[in-house]
């Protein structure tokens, strides 16, 4: 066996999603802040996106973290999020992921039976408290960041289907909320590719039909996930959602960020306030339960602060090669099994 480089990465999902932690083989890239740090890895590193993501060492269904020092005093580790089409400010599934590997690695010292820890992320500083015993980390709590609705019954024209109405929200990434049932779906397994293929018509349809810029972060624009979200009933219930990750598969998770971003809809309009929440369940039938614990403002924009409380579980560890005679050091998509579209990355805005 020979080598030109060597990356060690934990395997992890969270409630089904895969979440997979890089430990070692990659140094942190340049930038005095986390969002800085995910420029730069998007800009001049992509390769190891790209290496890990891609067939023939990842898939489409794979998300990779990047563990690096924190740029703030006051966190206890940093992380880059690498999804197969982007890199998102913030993430759920993959907290959790990064909280249970830091913490059943040894990378931070786990305390029982909690652990409270804060991450430097690109979208801002997430507490995170992790409930543990004997070496293992149950479940994990993050308070994420900020979460406010952007446009509520957004129109959008989408071919064959005409006009729909999405609520476009902001919960560590921008999503366009569609109404499932409305659009005949009950969001069940045997549905996963129909919901795909109208998910990313969607997807494109928003980042075409509505610019969508972060009032505090100019480089966090556009709609990234569509979620098609069963009708809301009443505060605390489970409510069925599915995410459609770019380029086109559902979020095995509930996904974080998409119920964060569903309670700021909600909160918007009347439907849920502070102290209340919902249980999403996924595709699969696993949960999260997310709650409004408060309001804040970002930049005059009204927000809500959320939490999201959920389970990981370590699945292994592998050391990934790159032969120097391999024709695909970084990977390749094909369309059969790349989403149910060829996107490789979201372009920007």
């Amino acid at each position: 066996m020979r080598s030109k480089r060597v990356i060690t990465v934990v395997g992890c999902h969270a409630e089904g999603e895969v979440g997979d932690v890089i430990t070692g083989g990659v140094l942190p890239p340049a930038g005095a802040t986390m969002l800085e740090k995910k420029l730069t890895m998007e800009r001049e590193h992509d390769h190891i996106r790209r290496m890990l993501i891609q067939e023939p060492r990842g898939s489409v269904a794979r998300h990779v973290n990047l563990i690096v020092p924190p740029t703030r005093p006051d966190a206890h580790a940093g992380a880059i999020i690498m999804e197969p089409t982007e890199y998102p400010p913030m993430s759920g599934s993959n907290t959790m992921c990064i909280t249970t590997v830091l913490l059943e690695t040894g990378m931070v010292p786990m305390q029982e039976p909690e652990t409270r820890l804060r991450l430097d992320m690109p979208g801002g500083p997430v507490d995170v408290v992790a409930e543990c015993w004997d070496g293992k980390c149950l479940s994990v709590t993050i308070s994420n960041v900020p979460s406010f609705a952007a446009k509520l019954d957004a129109p959008l024209e989408i071919e064959g289907h005409g006009t729909i109405h999405v609520d476009i929200a902001y919960g560590g990434m921008f999503y366009a909320i569609a109404d499932a049932r409305a659009l005949g779906f009950a969001v069940e397994p045997h549905e996963a590719r129909d919901l795909a293929i109208l998910g990313e018509k969607i997807r494109i349809a928003a980042r075409e039909q509505h610019e969508i810029v972060h009032p505090e972060f100019p480089d966090i624009r556009g709609v990234s996930i569509v979620q098609f979200a069963c009708p809301f009933a009443e505060p605390n219930a489970v409510v069925r959602n599915t995410c459609i990750v770019s380029p086109g598969r559902s979020d095995r998770s509930p996904t974080g960020t998409g119920t964060s971003a569903r309670m700021a809809a909600l909160h918007a309009r009347g439907l849920l306030e502070v102290g209340q929440g919902i249980t999403h369940e996924s595709i699969i039938g696993s949960r999260f339960e997310g709650r409004i614990v408060g309001t804040t403002t970002v930049n005059g924009t009204p927000a809500v602060l959320t939490t999201i409380k959920g389970r990981a579980w370590i699945t292994g560890i592998h050391e990934y090669f790159v032969d120097p005679s391999d024709p695909w050091p970084q990977g390749y998509v094909v369309s059969d099994t790349w989403g149910t579209t060829n996107t490789t990355l979201q372009p920007s805005e």
